[in-house]
Order: C-alpha cells, then sequence, then structure tokens
C-alpha cells in the first residue's frame, strides 16, 4: 500500500472521529477569546500562520537531524534541535485553532498529523535530554527527524490535498464573468436579507441595504461555505459563515474575524432599468474605474 492509499484509509477512519472530535472540543475550549483565534489563524498576516511557523520548526529540526545522520558536530545539531523546540508551541498552537474549524476527514488526517508530530518532539527533547548526560541522542534525533518528515507529508496533503489553509475563492476573479450579468429586478433584492443569484454560472451574494448594493462571491474563502445562509448584521455591516464563523464586511469584503484570512471577491453592480447588474473584479476589492 502506497502513501496516497494509505491516507485514504486514514481520510475514512471513522474510528478517529472520537478522538479528533474531544481534541477539537478541547481547543474549542481553551480558544475562547476572538482575538487570539484570530492571531493564530492569521487574520493580520493575510494568511494561514500555521504553515509559516512549522517551516522555520520542522525546518530547524529536520536540520539538526540531517546533521546527526552525516556525522556532524553535536554543538550545531543541539542548537538547531533547541530553535526548534523553542518554536513548537506557537506553532503547534496555531495548528490546533486552525484544525478545530475545519471538515470530518481533515481532523481524521490531523489527528495522526499531531500525533506524529508530538512524538517527534518527544524524540528531539529526549536527544537533548540524553547530551546533557554524556549520550549522543543521535538514534532519538534520526528518530524524530523521520516522524517529522512523515508529519510534514500528512501536513502539506492537508493544505494541497484537502484545501485547509488555501484560499477557495481564488478562482473567482479569474472565471467569472468580466461582463455585466443580470441579477433579476431590483426590486425582488430584499433590504438587509443576504440572498444568492447566479452571475452566468458563478454564485454571488447579493446585500441590499436601502438603495445601496453589494454583491461579493457566495462562496467562503475558508472552506466555501455559501454565505447568503450566513447572518447579516445591519449595525456593523458584517456577515458571519454559516460554517466556521469567519466575518466579512459587506462594503469592503475584508475580513473582521477567522478562521479565514482572505477577502471575498467582489462585483461592481449597477442597476438598469430597474434590473440589479454585475461583473466580476478582477482585482478583488477594488471597484473598476
Amino acid at each position: 500500500m502506497g502513501l496516497s492509499e494509505a491516507l485514504t484509509v486514514v481520510e475514512r477512519a471513522r474510528a478517529l472521529d472520537r478522538p479528533a472530535a474531544a481534541a477539537r472540543t478541547a481547543v474549542q475550549r481553551v480558544l475562547r477569546n476572538q482575538a487570539v483565534k484570530d492571531a493564530l489563524h492569521g487574520v493580520w498576516l493575510g494568511h494561514p500562520l500555521h504553515p509559516s511557523l512549522a517551516q522555520f520548526t520542522l525546518g530547524s529540526l529536520v536540520s539538526a537531524s540531517l546533521l546527526d545522520a552525516v556525522g556532524g558536530r553535536q554543538r550545531e545539531s543541539s542548537t538547531l534541535i533547541a530553535a526548534g523546540l523553542a518554536t513548537t508551541v506557537p506553532t503547534v498552537a496555531a495548528g490546533w485553532a486552525d484544525y478545530a474549524d475545519s471538515h470530518e476527514e481533515q481532523q481524521r488526517v490531523g489527528i495522526v498529523h499531531a500525533a506524529l508530530n508530538t512524538t517527534a518532539v518527544a524524540c528531539y527533547s529526549a536527544a537533548l535530554v540524553t547530551r546533557t548526560r554524556g549520550g549522543t541522542g543521535r538514534t532519538a534525533s534520526l528518530t524524530g527527524g523521520v516522524l517529522a518528515g512523515l508529519g510534514a507529508y500528512l501536513g502539506g496533503h492537508l493544505s494541497f490535498r484537502r484545501g485547509l489553509g488555501p484560499n477557495q475563492a481564488e478562482s473567482v476573479p479569474h472565471t467569472a464573468s468580466e461582463e455585466w450579468q443580470p441579477l433579476g429586478p431590483l426590486a425582488d433584492i430584499p433590504d438587509g436579507e443576504p440572498v444568492a443569484r447566479d452571475a452566468a454560472g458563478t454564485a454571488v451574494l447579493v446585500v441590499r441595504r436601502g438603495e445601496h448594493v453589494d454583491v461579493w462571491s457566495d462562496r467562503c474563502p475558508h472552506l466555501s461555505a455559501p454565505l447568503h445562509e450566513g447572518e447579516l448584521d445591519c449595525t456593523t455591516g458584517a456577515i458571519t459563515c454559516p460554517w466556521h464563523g469567519s466575518a466579512f464586511r459587506v462594503d469592503d469584503g475584508s475580513v473582521l474575524h477567522g478562521p479565514a484570512t482572505a477577502p471575498m471577491p467582489g462585483f461592481d453592480s449597477r442597476v438598469v432599468d430597474g434590473v440589479l447588474q454585475a461583473r466580476v473584479r478582477t482585482f478583488p476589492g477594488v471597484p473598476a474605474g
């Protein structure tokens, strides 16, 4: 059985649902502060924080294993291990924050990913402890490198195969029509209530507030939830994703709260003879001149 087939087995393993759910619940109980959650998701960064931190943590630890594998000096290897372990806590925290707002299949892979990484960190910690007692710690370091590599493979699978992290609405500005498309009579658009319309095959979110109309992609950038099913707060001008609670400003599409980190792709709108029309903005968030 190859790695791809093994991952399919993991994704379908309902036996993992109980520990995955328990982990999700525990994370949600701990991460109650919205500002902390947004920071860990990477809202301030404009893309997920976890992969950026993981690059440093994994790079430091695996580099240490490579030095130990080729007979490098223990001092340099230990320095790299210490650097990797020092960033483990924020890396893990960001990863768990993303995990708590993911689908079941993603969580099944995620719980195995976390188990491998936890064991790898234990191995690297053991290597440092062994060295303080006069040992080489080489076996523990090499074992940690193998486990960290497998964990990284699962992390890549979660991101690039299962889509946890990437902007799910990235394709909208490139596939939606740049020509004006009718969305129906303006009189049929309810005031203060998000509705879905079709713009030449692209699902769009329409929000009317009096005579002002905003049109955005109906696809949440986080995991593609239908945003028109979310809750619109007319006081703050924000719409909240019905699946994982991402919040966006309906006046400019920007992210108010994660787990989403990318803004909603926008559409220009106009009314011609009482009919609402829209066309995609090729540069999301920037109205056409």
